[in-house]
């Protein structure tokens, strides 16, 4: 092999012999790729199809150790460096050009401890791992809704779901974390060990080292839960957003609602006519009585005349994995997201309006239904802010052609402009797309100071900056 070109951290590009390269390899159990590598082309695709970029390394890594080795090397090489969990960032920032890629998608052991409650997730794991190995024992923790998401990115940047209103974050639930800092260093933390770094972890994004492993609380959760849909027509979207809006204002914990503004795709419990019609959808879960699910799921049959629904008592792993097939890896993605504290009529005018000028059948706009417990927790007591937030808007545009690139990105802009006077100003890293790196400050809030000062102290060089990255405060000043 040839010398290797890399970009620095000073983004200049610089070399690696292959020497340097081979005694580096040797270091890492899974092996490292190279563009010559017959498994560099698939190991480098992510779940965003409009990111296409060249890392110069990919290390495979099985173990703490690998990543140790690979984050020295890149401290000593001065390299770009990225870290891939599961790869399903919008921004796709598991990912760079010319950098050493740390990769843990291999780390997707689950071990769950059923007498304490408690799981040990592996830094590679995706939600259906966790899933399937904590619901065999009727537990759970708050995760996201599409099972191929990486519990490890979802984790750091906060993480929401269907079990959030009645546990908090997945960042809530994090117990201890095993973390390998840019001195190479393996650091425990927790909330007595660490404890400032346990508190930048939580909603502070990658910023802060390489985590390996989770240790998550569990909750007893299903096996069974009462979920599903309901569909409405289009025509009647105002109505049934206004009745949506006050229903939740009094729903119980254990109830979550979202709603999604869409063209129909063709679901079998829908009239073939409005196949490719645009609809409102509200999705649902109750993890309590299951008797209480049905009522609560009849109030909301009760919003207006429903096109269709599919509502019934299911496997919560199995829910989980319900909105996949919208979220298939490779087609092209661009996001838009606002955090509120209300929906407002004027609000729903606005959604309304931008779900009739969709630009394709892949496109939509949900809203999240939050608060409860994630609410309950000071907006200090965790990096994570934005606590205030009852509901997370994500307009999520969704395309296969690369020439339909500027109307797709150009109407999820205009559908965020056009909610922009109902947010709060603040925002989801984990929705944030490569081109809102200045939206990162106002994401944090009243915290960013004390993330900057934190990442001063463990990363001053900036080390971990392919991310929805926070400057050292040293940089930050400078810059």
């Amino acid at each position: 092999m040839q010398s290797l070109t890399y970009r620095s951290l000073d983004g200049e590009l610089a070399s690696l012999s292959s020497e340097q390269v081979e005694s580096f390899s040797q270091h890492i159990r899974g092996g490292v790729l190279t563009a010559a590598d017959n498994e560099y082309e698939p190991a480098r695709r992510v779940w965003n199809g409009m990111v296409d970029r060249h890392p110069a390394l990919i290390a495979r890594c099985l173990g703490t150790q690998d990543v140790r080795h690979a984050v020295d090397f890149a401290h000593q090489h001065r390299m770009l460096l990225s870290v891939r969990g599961g790869g399903h960032h919008i921004a796709g920032n598991a990912i760079a050009d010319g950098a050493l890629t740390i990769d843990l998608s291999p780390m997707r052991h689950v071990r769950v401890d059923p007498d304490q409650c408690t799981a040990r997730v592996g830094a590679g794991a995706l939600l259906g791992d966790v899933d399937h190995e904590t619901q065999a024992f009727g537990l759970a923790t708050p995760l996201g809704i599409n099972s191929t998401t990486g519990v490890a990115g979802l984790c750091l940047g906060g993480g929401f779901g269907w079990l959030t209103r009645q546990h908090g974050l997945t960042a809530d639930n994090l117990l201890s974390a095993d973390i390998v800092t840019a001195d190479g260093e393996l650091r425990v933390v927790s909330a007595t060990q660490e404890p400032e770094l346990f508190w930048a972890i939580r909603g502070g994004g990658g910023n802060f080292g390489v985590v390996t492993s989770f240790e998550f609380q569990l909750h007893p959760v299903g096996p069974e839960v009462y979920a599903g849909l309901v569909v409405f027509p289009f025509a009647q979207a105002k109505q049934v957003l206004q009745a949506w809006r006050d229903f939740a204002a009094n729903a119980p914990r254990e109830f979550s609602i979202w709603t999604v503004l869409r063209q129909a795709p063709p679901l079998p419990f829908l009239p073939e006519s409005v196949h490719g019609k645009e609809v409102v959808v509200f999705a649902l879960l109750h993890h309590g009585d299951i008797a209480t699910g049905e009522r609560l799921a009849t109030e909301v049959l009760g919003f207006g005349d429903p096109l269709g629904s599919m509502l019934g008592p299911q496997p919560y792993a199995g829910f989980q994995t319900a909105f996949d097939p919208l979220l298939a890896p490779g087609a092209r993605n661009y996001w838009k997201s606002h955090n509120f504290v209300e929906v407002s009529d004027d609000l729903i005018d606005a959604v309304i309006q931008g779900a009739a000028t969709l630009p394709g059948p892949e496109c939509e706009t949900f809203i999240a239904q939050l608060g409860g417990a994630m609410g309950d927790v000071d907006e200090t007591a965790t990096a994570y802010a934005g606590r205030n937030a009852n509901f997370v808007m994500n307009v999520h545009g969704r395309w296969q052609d690369p020439g339909q690139d500027d109307t797709v990105r150009d109407w999820a802009r205009q559908v965020f402009r056009d909610t922009t006077p109902f947010a709060t100003g603040g925002g989801y890293v984990n929705f944030f797309t490569e081109d809102e790196d200045g939206r990162v400050d106002s994401a944090y809030a009243q915290n960013y100071l004390r993330l900057q000062q934190l990442k001063q102290q463990y990363d001053p060089d900036n080390l971990f900056r392919v991310n929805q990255n926070i400057a050292p405060m040293e940089l930050a000043r400078s810059a």
